[in-house]
């Protein structure tokens, strides 16, 4: 199944971060550099806009990573995205199950609640977070902390999105405390070399992995 693809580094290319006339070309060097699975995350723009990103975007992945659309199902659904990923206020999952049938669904949560509903209800992942304190999202809960993310891996059944903070440092820590993947923000998009960074992290992750 596609959701046992939810693994290892998740980039995030943010339109607080990179311009949405560029996000094709920064997924390409993402892709290049070993990325598999890449988010799109437009909070404030225009759906023109962001539909043009994401058709960039889902150009430069096909085949080659899976590409998930942040908040916007209309969004993933006409640029031919492998998922959406919803927060708690967005669509129900229900909703966007029954027009993305086999399509990959994430759902933002912060507690084991959140985390057992999501499940319960067909998510094939939950993110988590904040794990650290972040810059990138202005309405962030309390960071829960390694210990935190430890309390509710054991509890979920499905792949965990670490969030929040995390950086190339951080990573593998953070999946050795439950996460199945862990979603990289500021630390890589704001690198002077993306693509460097990412094939970084990736390999500090197999390594850790291999370890195992």
């Amino acid at each position: 199944m596609n959701r046992n693809k939810i693994k290892g580094l998740y980039c995030v290319i943010d339109s607080a971060w990179v311009e949405l006339s560029v996000a094709g070309q920064w997924a390409e060097k993402l892709v290049q550099a070993g990325v598999e699975i890449i988010q799109l995350r437009a909070k404030d723009d225009g759906s023109r806009a962001v539909l043009e990103a994401a058709c960039a975007v889902r150009a430069a992945t096909k085949g080659k990573a899976l590409f998930i659309v942040n908040d916007r199902l209309d969004i993933a659904l006409l640029s031919g995205a492998d998922g959406v990923h919803l927060g708690q206020d967005d669509i129900p999952l229900s909703e966007a199950r029954r027009l993305m049938p086999s399509g990959i669904i994430g759902v933002s949560t912060h507690n084991l609640e959140e985390a057992r509903e999501a499940e319960s209800f067909g998510a094939d992942y939950i993110s988590f977070g904040p794990i650290f304190q972040t810059k990138t999202k202005k309405d962030a809960d309390i960071p829960k902390g390694l210990e935190g993310l430890r309390a509710l891996a054991p509890n979920i059944g499905i792949p965990i999105v670490a969030i929040g903070g995390i950086t190339a440092d951080s990573a593998v820590p953070v999946l050795e405390a439950g996460a199945s993947s862990v979603a990289i923000i500021s630390d890589i998009l704001l690198a002077e070399d993306i693509g460097g960074r990412a094939a970084g992290i990736i390999s500090r992750i197999r390594t850790a992995l291999k370890e195992r």
